[in-house]
Parts: structure tokens; sequence; C-alpha cells
């Protein structure tokens, strides 16, 4: 697929490239400071290129450049082949597909002030982040805003707990909660103690583009934030439990109002 002579091979892990892709692979901000992301396994790889992403640099063992012949993606601009050795420092997965890809981060544009959008305020655990931004863009949602103290989002974990949701979504990240003063949208809050039924606050958000706020695990959504939201929602658990997971409670709301949206005859 690619030229013998347009492969490089690094065969120590004290050279300069093989530790800026470990840090990439491995450091939670390696993909903001070097503004290119981190692609494990076949799945990731995948749905980028279905989503238009072309890789820039392809990285594998000898058996794992041969695998990713069958992908048919254009010429990166660099192939790298290491030894198993060294592929066993940069992979985090422990699977026997022994090929990654690098693209380049996405640049977006300003805030849609107007988008159906999801507000990540502090969640601080990478599969709970991943797991939104995937409820997110299954749901209809292509506009996340993640204010300081949410984990990274394109850190390694959760681009693999995302499963491949970021390259459907518009994502923000390090925000304030000025950098929300300009939605016009309906806010929405959810809580496991207090706030209206769903049907209620749902039967205005059909009408209505949402952005729905998703808190801390531990302390929830921040005083300050929730006081601007327009309507809070609580989810009855008749079993007794004490809260549901927010990733969870995420999943349960964004499907929620866009199941109510498309029964209205309106789409997010």
């Amino acid at each position: 697929m690619y030229p013998n002579d347009g492969i490089e091979r690094l065969e120590s892990k004290a050279n300069p490239r093989f530790q800026m892709l470990k840090r990439l692979a491995q450091d939670n901000q390696g993909a903001r400071l070097q503004q290119r992301v981190w692609l494990e396994g076949d799945h990731l790889i995948r749905a980028a290129l279905q989503r238009g992403y072309c890789p820039s640099s392809c990285i594998a063992t000898e058996a794992g450049y041969q695998a990713l012949q069958s992908f048919g993606f254009p010429e990166p601009s660099e192939t790298i082949v290491l030894s198993v050795g060294l592929w066993r420092e940069l992979s985090q997965l422990g699977s026997a597909c022994q090929f990654a890809c690098v693209v380049d981060l996405p640049t977006y544009g300003a805030i849609d002030p107007s988008a159906p959008s999801v507000i990540l305020d502090r969640i601080q655990d990478p599969g709970n982040v991943g797991s939104i931004l995937r409820s997110a863009s299954a749901f209809g949602y292509r506009q996340v805003l993640a204010l300081v103290g949410t984990a990274a989002l394109w850190s390694p974990k959760v681009m693999r707990a995302g499963m491949g949701a970021h390259f459907g979504l518009q994502l923000h990240e390090s925000l304030s909660s000025t950098d929300l003063l300009s939605l016009s949208q309906l806010r929405c809050v959810t809580s496991s103690h207090a706030g209206q039924a769903p049907e209620q606050i749902l039967s205005v958000a059909g009408q209505r583009h949402v952005a729905w706020i998703f808190g801390n695990e531990g302390q929830g959504v921040a005083p300050e934030l929730a006081s601007t939201a327009d309507g809070h929602v609580k989810i009855d658990q008749p079993g007794g439990e004490e809260s549901l997971n927010v990733a969870a409670a995420a999943a349960i709301c964004l499907h929620a109002s866009a199941v109510y949206k498309y029964q209205k005859g309106n789409t997010l």
C-alpha cells in the first residue's frame, strides 16, 4: 500500500520521536499539546475515516502494518514501524491489534448559541465523559460544551469510551460559565433528588432546543450554574438507589428529550 522507502523504523525507546508518540498515546493532555489525536484499534480508525478524517501518520508493528493495508485510506505523510517491544510501551489496549493512526486535532468555530447542546460541569471520570459523548451523538446532539475541571475530551481514555462519537460532535472545552451566556436554548439540569417530573419539563423541551447540564460525580452541578437553568428534572428511582451514575442519567435525559421531539414532529 505504501512505498517501502517511505517507512521510518524506530528501534529505541529513547528516540525523541518515540517519546512524543508515547506522550500522545498516554498523556491526558497530549492531544491538546501536540494538536493531534492518537487513534488505536480498528473501530476508532474506521469511525474517523467514515467522518472524513484522514490520518497524517500510521504507527504499527510489522504485522500491524500489513493489517493496516486493508483500510484503503490515502497514503499518510509518514508511516512508522516499531518492534513489538516498543509497541507494548505505547499501547494501552493489550490487544492483538498492533497498529494506530494519528489525525490532526479538529478546529471548530464559535459556540453556536442556538444548537441543542450538552454541558459538562467538572465531570472528572473519563469513562463517564466518553459515555456521555456517545449518548449525545446517538440521540442527535451535536454540540458539547465542557467547563474547566472536566476530563480532557480528547484524552486516550475518553476516546476509547466515546467509541468514535467524537468525530460527529462539535467539542468545546476548558470553558468558563461566562462562555455560556450567549446560549439561547432552554437549560435543563437533572437530579436524583429534586425537580419536576420528566414529562412536565420535556413537554416544554419538545418545543425548543435544549442545553442539558450534567454535573460533577460527587458535587453535582455548581450552584451558580444550576441557578441559570430554566428547569430541573428529577429522575425517579422506584428501586430505591441513592443516585444514578451521571452517564446513565445523561443517557436517560438525552433519549427522552430526543424521543419527545420526534413524537411532536420536531427534530433536534
